[in-house]
């Protein structure tokens, strides 16, 4: 498998992943951005990949653990590397298995960037890629299995397609409460086409749906200020 060596959040980072198939994008950094994460905690990222996320979680808040799950071999092998070669061993591990499982135990937050098309939904990726855009399970299935990771009070944060929203919000019915909803916009003039989701074990408060975030402006910059800053690590997703 030929690998690159990237610099990621503002060069804090580097990760080797695969020179074709799927790779960290824009979703990667958002939901790292999104994720609670105090010292003292203990996080999981469910389908952690080459650790992206997971990494740019520890990196930014020292004192708190995560374990990334990942069903890859190839993939939890690039993300132990890239563990080691990041110098963050002491609060991020990574094993290989099936994160629906129940097997992991319990933790204060779990998130997660999971497939997002069923077999025969939107356009056939290749097959490089196939593993990370087909979802063998529906997204009722993740939720359902990762709700029973959480802790009382421990949130659960994932990003999706915006279409998908309604599946979600129905998959979290009876299971989680206090959904915040934070739409990514491509331009503030169009729809969003993601969104970021957290919900909280036993909360009552009522859904809140939040400004969100516009990625790009009409000026020729690549991502507008507030999104360069977020993927740059240098700033987080607001809840509010």
């Amino acid at each position: 498998m030929d690998v690159t060596e990237d610099r990621i959040l503002g060069a804090r980072l580097m990760l080797r992943q695969p020179a074709h198939g799927y790779r960290i994008n824009a979703d990667t950094m958002l939901l790292a951005a999104a994720v609670s994460a105090e010292p003292g905690m203990s996080l999981m990222e469910a389908g952690c990949g080459v650790g992206g996320a997971a990494l740019a979680v520890a990196k930014r808040a020292p004192g708190v653990r995560v374990l990334g799950v990942e069903r890859d071999p190839a993939m939890a092998a690039l993300a132990r590397e890239n563990v080691i070669a990041n110098g963050l061993a002491e609060q991020v591990s990574v094993e290989l298995g099936d994160a629906l499982a129940r097997s992991w135990g319990v933790f204060d937050g779990v998130f997660f960037n999971p497939p997002f098309d069923l077999e025969g939904e939107g356009r056939a990726p290749a097959e490089t890629r196939r593993a990370a855009h087909i979802a063998e399970e529906t997204i009722d299935a993740w939720i359902a299995a990762l709700s029973d990771r959480l802790k009382g009070g421990a949130a659960l944060t994932l990003i999706h397609r915006a279409s998908k929203l309604s599946e979600i919000l129905a998959a979290l019915e009876g299971r989680l409460g206090g959904v915040d909803i934070f739409p990514i916009r491509p331009f503030a003039d169009e729809p969003a086409k993601r969104v970021i989701v957290r919900a909280r074990k036993g909360s009552r408060a009522p859904l809140r749906l939040l400004k969100g975030l516009d990625l790009h402006d009409r000026s020729g910059a690549k991502h507008t200020p507030e999104a360069e800053a977020i993927l740059r690590g240098d700033a987080l997703i607001g809840w509010g």
